[in-house]
């Protein structure tokens, strides 16, 4: 801390630490410099950034799909798939195709929805209720404790 001066003064000053005076904050009144090596900041500042972004985890939602008459079997093989993917710490779009006819039951894919979101409970949180867009029934699960 310094105190105010003038911007001559403060530039004198950085000049005979051979550093840089640097506008913290230019709309405050006065504004507030620092005197530093602006070189070393950015390098700084970009090392943070950088590390910050290596320590980043990208959430990916994956995409099961099934059709209204799929067989008990299959059910499971993708509700094994969805489990995996949730514990992973992925979120899963979970959706039911209508095709031609298909389109008059549509109360087939919502209870298929339904109980696909009951397999998934333990690991999963419903964030989208099953609705319908178009020919597609959709709904979003995401995992229950965050990795």
């Amino acid at each position: 801390m310094l105190g105010i001066m003038s911007g001559v003064q403060a530039l004198e000053m950085a000049e005979q630490q051979e550093l840089d005076l640097v506008k913290i904050s230019p709309n405050a009144v006065p504004p507030v410099c620092k005197i530093m090596d602006y070189g070393k900041f950015r390098f700084d500042q970009m090392k943070k950034e950088k590390e910050a972004r290596k320590n980043q985890r990208t959430v990916e939602v994956k995409e099961i799909r099934m059709s209204p008459g799929i067989d008990t079997n299959d059910f499971n093989v993708k509700m094994k798939n969805a489990i995996r993917f949730l514990s992973d710490g992925n979120r899963v779009k979970v959706s039911v195709r209508f095709r031609g006819r298909e389109m008059a039951h549509t109360d087939i894919g919502e209870k298929l929805l339904v109980k696909f979101g009951e397999g998934c409970a333990e690991v999963a949180n419903v964030d989208k209720n099953p609705k319908l867009d178009g020919r597609f029934m959709t709904m979003f699960l995401s995992p229950k404790n965050g990795k």
